[in-house]
């Protein structure tokens, strides 16, 4: 019977995961510190590290045990086996017989964790020791346990039940491609790396990234596109890590001599979704799936899970969806924030709206953090602390580290006073407001974040322009009497901003036919994203409740909107009078004021394109459908 032995350093979870495994399995479980002899333990609750020569009783008993337990019923055994002659030693019985599971973390994490700790001999102190005695093996699972006690079980599980169709090739080791390798080798998908060679620019990429991870993770690496390609297993899966644009064309017009029938490529880039939508057509002419996912999360999300978007071929999805699932952040109930979006397109606009959502919210944070620093005089800690308390409410990433942004010093300073107030973009945010453009739909928050990005850009007319209007920052409020209003004011504008963004995936879904589900998007951007909210958490019964509708109009809503409008209209006219721009919130109060208004101010620009143009009007006495001219100058 099978043994499986769970390693690793003290503090790293054996025990509890060991526990929990064989709980799962159904076998017999055993902790190693039990078969330790008295004296050993002593010297351990005293702080005295062990030396080899304690640990001959101790693994000879084991490796004893071991011998017994593959005779019967099999185990699950909790040792830390932190050398590789430990591990030898407790090797008695057949190598094939033993499943290495190896746990593993940062040493800080561990410190926190064995800190905590109470009523156990080990000393904390002991870690560092234990750190510089570890052979990490070349074999066996890895599993990094920064994630719930269940979720590292999963993994654990997965990994022993492994299909043989859960692979991937990877090309591209920017930032984000490295990470996402790291995180599909975790995973225990297998991983082939492909980065190119160009002299002087790219050198050796794909053989340094192996070697930087050999201790942990085996990567078979090349610079060679053909070998790459042929090294996979078929049918192929392959991700692509490059930049947007002429380089996606690039690399697949490269693969394509060497790809075979039902071969697939993924786009996890920020394509643009009519790209997509292009390369999806020409790759389905010759055989070729073809994908296009977004990848929200960043660096830290790619490698310890994102929030995914695919779109294309429910076919490639029905392959490859599940090891994308893998590598996904997970949900409130364990689900993984990955999900077939829709077809050809769906995935790269409902990334790029995700991003548009994301640039409106950053602004609103910016906005309202600019008018408490000059506007009241609070410092950045202030500020920082009542940030703090609003995230107690909103759970917002982007508030939440926003707050340590304002924390930040560099030496006696707050770093943000030293960054220069020029915002730079990489076009998403854009492409919402060309989108919405197209399909008639007001984006008024994500289209003024966008334009606010741009008039930051113009530094220096913006320095001569104080000067010329003798512009100065005042202090005309009271930080600790306009926090209350504020922070409605700021939930209101969030809150419009979200239902902007949902109302174009609305239109999106109606117009390109791709029957989107909003609750299941606002399910996959719950966690792993950048605008995961606790907003995001009750978005996903709001659209699963009323799906084609605002999601203004929602009961709920409307009572939280009505109970803020005051607040809102009142600290954007406030903020406005003292000098100090709005754009984002005061386009969510237009917004507000312009859904809400059964009667516009439209009929006058009918009226005046009638005048100028003759392009005609509909009627209030009338049935809509008709339409007059009107003879506006007398003869």
């Amino acid at each position: 019977m099978q043994v499986y032995i769970v390693m690793g350093v003290s503090g790293v979870g054996k025990t509890t995961i060991g526990e929990l495994l064989s709980e799962k399995i159904n076998v017999p479980f055993y902790d190693a510190d039990d078969f330790h002899p008295p004296e050993n333990r002593k010297k351990m609750k005293e702080g005295i590290p062990l030396q080899d020569s304690d640990r001959e009783e101790w693994l000879e008993t084991l490796s004893n045990k071991i011998s017994e337990w593959e005779k019967e019923d099999g185990a699950v055994l909790a040792c830390s086996a932190l050398k590789e002659k430990y591990r030898k030693h407790l090797q008695s019985i057949p190598k094939e017989e033993i499943t290495w599971i190896f746990l593993h973390s940062e040493y800080e994490t561990i410190l926190d964790r064995m800190s905590s700790r109470e009523d156990h001999y080990f000393k904390p102190e002991l870690l560092k020791s234990q750190f510089e005695t570890l052979e990490i093996p070349n074999y066996g699972f890895h599993v990094n346990v920064d994630a719930s006690k269940e979720e590292v079980l999963d993994e654990i599980i997965w990994k022993l039940n492994k299909k043989e169709d859960a692979h991937m090739g990877l090309v591209g080791l920017g930032v984000m491609g490295k990470s996402l390798a790291l995180n599909f080798a975790s995973k225990g998908i297998d991983i082939t790396v492909f980065n190119r060679h160009v002299e002087e620019l790219e050198v050796d990429i794909a053989k340094k990234f192996a070697e930087e991870n050999k201790l942990v993770y085996e990567f078979p690496w090349f610079d060679n596109l053909e070998k790459f390609v042929k090294s996979l297993e078929r049918p192929r899966n392959i991700i692509l890590m490059v930049n947007a644009g002429p380089a996606v064309d690039m690399v697949i017009e490269s693969l394509l001599p060497f790809l075979d029938k039902d071969d697939l490529i993924i786009d996890g880039g920020n394509s643009h979704y009519k790209e997509t939508v292009r390369r999806e057509g020409l790759l389905k002419e010759k055989g070729i799936f073809f994908m296009g996912a977004g990848i929200s999360g960043g660096e830290e999300g790619a490698l310890k899970g994102p929030s995914i978007m695919p779109g294309g071929p429910k076919e490639a999805y029905d392959r490859a969806g599940k090891i994308l699932e893998r590598i996904a952040a997970k949900d409130r109930n364990g689900n993984p924030c990955c999900t077939h979006v829709g077809p050809d397109g769906a995935g790269h606009f409902v990334k790029m709206l995700h991003n548009g959502i994301e640039y409106g919210e950053m602004q609103l944070i910016a906005e309202t953090y600019h008018f408490l620093r000059f506007g009241t005089n609070a410092a950045p800690q202030e500020i920082a602390d009542l940030f703090e308390e609003w995230n107690k409410d909103m759970k917002s990433f982007l508030l939440e580290i926003s707050v340590e942004i304002l924390r930040k010093k560099e030496n006696d300073g707050f770093i943000i006073d030293q960054i220069l107030d020029a915002a730079k973009q990489k076009g998403t945010g854009g492409w919402s407001t060309n989108a919405a453009l197209e399909l008639g739909v007001p984006l008024d928050t994500i289209t003024a974040a966008v334009l606010a990005r741009n008039i930051s850009g113009k530094k220096q007319d913006r320095v001569s322009a104080m000067k010329a209007y003798n512009r100065e920052n005042k202090r005309t409020a009271d930080l600790k009497e306009i926090s209350d209003d504020l922070f409605k004011a700021y939930k209101a504008g969030s809150i419009i901003n979200h239902a902007i963004g949902f109302d174009l995936l609305l239109e999106a879904s109606k117009s390109y036919d791709w029957n989107l589900n909003l609750s299941e998007i606002a399910r996959i951007w719950t966690n792993g994203c950048i605008i995961r909210s606790s907003f995001m958490e009750d978005l996903i019964d709001i659209l699963k409740d009323k799906p084609s509708e605002n999601v203004l109009m929602h009961s709920e809503i409307i009572s939280l909107i009505k109970n803020s409008e005051s607040a809102l209209t009142g600290i954007v006219g406030q903020a406005l009078k003292a000098g100090y721009p709005m754009p984002v919130l005061s386009s969510a109060a237009n917004y507000l004021l312009s859904f809400t208004s059964g009667q516009s101010s439209a009929n006058m620009i009918q009226a005046q394109r009638d005048f100028f143009g003759a392009h005609t009007y509909e009627r209030t006495d009338k049935p809509r459908g008709e339409f007059f001219h009107t003879q506006w100058l007398d003869n």
